[in-house]
């Protein structure tokens, strides 16, 4: 299957890994790539750049084919030091960045200097808009759906994928809900070149993720998902658990973020997904929970969407075209 994202990033299928923190590690990234996607390593999860460095040195001792990097710029009082992140992906040869979060500009320069594909994740039209004027590659767009941010529009990918195809010029791959061939033949037809998915590879034999949390996706349907930091406009979708629904009831009280900081941090859910416990602290999931039945290989997963997508464009589609 070949759209404008297989051709511009040099992969078999139009189907991407998301970075996601904690889990876009090399053994997932490379698994991801070797199947034929876009694997994606999460370069904050990495607590110094060069540590980033060996890890994308690992995750090549693991594959040849095309592998991302992802760089989340975040407001901060003490933020990462991101020059140095950006010259640590730089140097290690990476040829393709996934950008997200606030102001890349500067970031998007440097790596388009040094010749490298940048995706940008947005969640609304007009920051595509607004990121292909700054000179990105490709955009991922992000609908209501999705883990982590999904911004404050609530605009779900039924709407937001075709609206931003309307207007982009540039390739733009689907994420938010996504997990199997239905879904990939569905953003195709929205007007995506592909999908970014993040949550269904959180349940992979490979995601450096305890068992539990791979489990706990596979029992949890649809619903099981809470939105946080809403009254903070900072949305973040996680996974529904008794920590999630405290710290909800907290801010539906109208406290202040440092009423729940200490359920929320990130060092906390961090606990959690080395422990096992999932009641712990938050931890991000999306709705495709519903759609998740099994925990494959990733190689083998994105080997069966492909299966499946194909299965519905030449066998259920093609039949209702006559």
């Amino acid at each position: 299957m070949k759209t404008r994202f297989t051709e511009l990033m040099g992969v078999e299928h139009p189907i991407m890994q998301g970075g996601m923190m904690w889990v876009g590690k090399a053994e997932l990234a490379a698994a991801v790539s070797n199947g034929g996607g876009l694997g994606t390593i999460t370069a904050l999860t990495q607590s110094t750049p060069e540590l980033l460095t060996k890890e994308v040195a690992r995750a090549r001792e693991m594959t040849d084919k095309p592998l991302a990097v992802n760089l989340t710029i975040l407001p901060s009082i003490n933020p990462p030091p991101y020059a140095e992140y950006r010259a640590a992906i730089i140097e290690s040869g990476i040829r393709i960045v996934e950008t997200a979060g606030y102001k890349p500009q500067e970031h998007v320069d440097e790596f388009k200097k040094h010749g490298i594909i940048v995706i940008h994740k947005c969640t609304a039209v007009r920051h595509a808009l607004s990121a292909e004027r700054m000179g990105v590659d490709a955009i991922s767009i992000d609908g209501f759906e999705c883990a982590g941010h999904p911004g404050e529009d609530d605009i779900p990918g039924l709407i937001l994928i075709p609206a931003a195809a309307d207007k982009v010029k540039i390739p733009m791959i689907a994420s938010g809900g996504f997990g199997d061939g239905r879904g990939l033949v569905a953003a195709l037809a929205l007007g995506a070149e592909g999908i970014n998915m993040g949550t269904r590879f959180c349940a992979t034999k490979e995601a450096p993720i305890h068992e539990n949390f791979k489990q706990a996706m596979v029992e949890n349907d649809e619903r099981a998902t809470d939105l946080l930091f809403r009254s903070y406009k900072n949305t973040a979708r996680v996974a529904r658990n008794s920590i999630s629904q405290e710290a909800i009831a907290i801010e539906r009280q109208g406290n202040p973020f440092e009423a729940i900081a200490h359920l929320v941090r990130g060092a906390r859910g961090k606990e959690g997904l080395d422990s096992g416990d999932t009641e712990h602290g938050i931890w991000t999931a999306g709705m495709v929970q519903g759609l998740i039945h099994d925990i494959p290989g990733a190689a083998d997963l994105v080997a069966r969407i492909m299966d499946e997508a194909n299965s519905i464009i030449r066998d259920r589609l093609g039949r209702m075209a006559g």
